[in-house]
């Protein structure tokens, strides 16, 4: 038995590296310095993005060190699992310290400690020792909890304590950061993120995974019921909503209206509104004016359909529709992309801007087109999470919390007096105490407590 302990105590080399405060601090200082560098450097984004932004040797380097999808990466896991295990161990292994402070075999006290402090008060009260020693008593009893007496020095010591168990605070501490690194690794190992577009009234069930690779499943359908926009007078959007329905086994489960920060809930699945756009658009009402005559004119169209134009300027086609077009390393957001046939001579494309209406006099056509307006279809944009490990880190800050306050709001506080009889009806006192948390707060108690006592009559 003996040479187990030593094996698994303090004596053995792995035991002691793992209760080293250095290797929390090493541990802790590297996960800060690593979730700086997940925070500057896009996490699962495109290939393309980061070829862009950082080059070919930079991407090598970081999908290499898995930097782009750090926080799955195992060496980041592994840190939490150190992290982890040199909690656990210097819990247990300071833990046996503790439990037999806070469940001894005998309560006992050393009268000669408390005389020694500092702080201790010594005065003289004009009462006879018994009628003292019962009204002391009661009240340590009444403030402070059991009381232990024995006799030192000729007198009575009186000695008692609150809050042994308060030296746990620093346990539920550890035990919260525990629940963190669990829910943190089941959630990136089980769960996921995602986002999908869904037209109005269409539905679907499956995701696109957040690294732009894959589908995921989600087992059962959403679809868009409806969206609907409001904007503000500058054009800006004020709010936008959409109407989603859950569809399991051909059955509608749940309808429910979702906004920015209000989420739908399905089977550990949310599903935020995240942004929107035209998922398709029909009958185009243009208006286009003449660079030659002035004359304007109006037209509605559908795509595919050829238009002749006036003044023999030849047939528009509209071919598409463009939630984004690029112009000059510029968005110009929203448009329609077409073809000027001339009766002879090459096509001339043109991008009608939705945005910007005036945008194609930069052509300097014989034509200059505008959108008035068009029949429009919204998709809504969705981002769709699932964290199975967000109860564990919902619990964690719970005890956090309680630890916490435990630990800087409580302590274990023990109370001593001392009656020694005098001459005649007088007895010499000494009240002291200690706290081993917030001592000054101890300190404050105990003059209380010895105004009270001096008060006696």
């Amino acid at each position: 038995m003996t040479s187990k302990k030593k094996k698994i105590g303090s004596h053995n080399g792995i035991w002691k590296f793992f209760t080293s405060v250095k290797l929390t601090v090493f541990v802790l200082l590297i996960l800060a310095a690593t979730s700086v560098i997940g925070t500057l450097i896009p996490q699962n984004a495109s290939e393309a993005f980061y070829l862009q932004k950082y080059g070919e040797v930079f991407f090598t380097l970081f999908r290499g060190m898995n930097i782009i999808d750090m926080y799955h990466s195992w060496w980041f896991l592994l840190l939490m699992g150190v992290l982890a295990v040199n909690i656990i161990v210097c819990s247990i292994d300071r833990l046996q310290r503790t439990w037999k402070i806070i469940f001894p075999e005998e309560v006992s006290f050393h009268p000669e400690r408390f005389s020694r402090m500092d702080s201790a008060h010594r005065f003289t009260v004009e009462k006879e020792a018994d009628l003292l020693e019962k009204a002391c008593r009661g009240l340590m009893e009444n403030s402070v909890g059991t009381v232990s007496v024995q006799e030192s020095d000729g007198g009575i010591a009186l000695f008692a304590e609150r809050g042994r168990w308060t030296r746990l605070g620093v346990y539920v501490v550890h035990v919260s950061i525990l629940f963190m690194l669990i829910g943190a690794v089941i959630g990136g190992m089980w769960g996921f993120k995602g986002f999908v577009n869904i037209a109005e009234g269409d539905s679907t069930d499956t995701i696109e995974n957040r690294d732009g690779h894959g589908h995921i499943p989600l087992g059962f359908s959403v679809r868009c019921n409806n969206f609907s926009v409001r904007f503000y007078d500058t054009g800006q959007p004020e709010e936008f909503k959409s109407s989603l329905t859950i569809i399991e086994d051909g059955k509608e489960i749940l309808t429910r209206d979702i906004i920015v920060n209000d989420p739908l809930r399905y089977r550990g699945i949310s599903f935020y509104q995240s942004s929107y756009g035209t998922a398709s658009a029909e009958n185009i009402r243009l208006k286009y004016t003449s660079r030659d005559s002035g004359m304007v004119y109006e037209k509605t169209l559908s795509f595919n359909e050829a238009i002749r134009l006036p003044e023999s300027g030849g047939k528009l086609v509209m071919d598409r529709f463009v939630n984004a077009y690029p112009f000059k390393g510029h968005n110009l957001g929203e448009g329609f992309v077409g073809r000027i046939v001339p009766d002879s001579g090459p096509e001339t494309e043109v991008f009608l801007s939705v945005r910007f209406p005036t945008f194609d006099k930069m052509r300097q056509g014989q034509f200059a087109f505008e959108v008035e307006g068009f029949d429009k279809k919204y998709y809504t944009g969705l981002q769709v999470n699932k964290d199975p490990g967000v109860w564990y880190v919902y619990l964690g800050f719970i005890f956090m919390i309680v630890g916490c306050w435990i630990t800087f709001f409580m302590s274990h506080q023990s109370s001593y007096i001392h009656i020694i009889p005098g001459q005649g009806n007088t007895c010499q006192v000494l009240v002291a105490g200690f706290a081993h948390r917030n001592p000054q707060a101890m300190k404050l108690k105990i003059e209380k407590l010895a105004e009270k006592i001096k008060d006696f009559k």
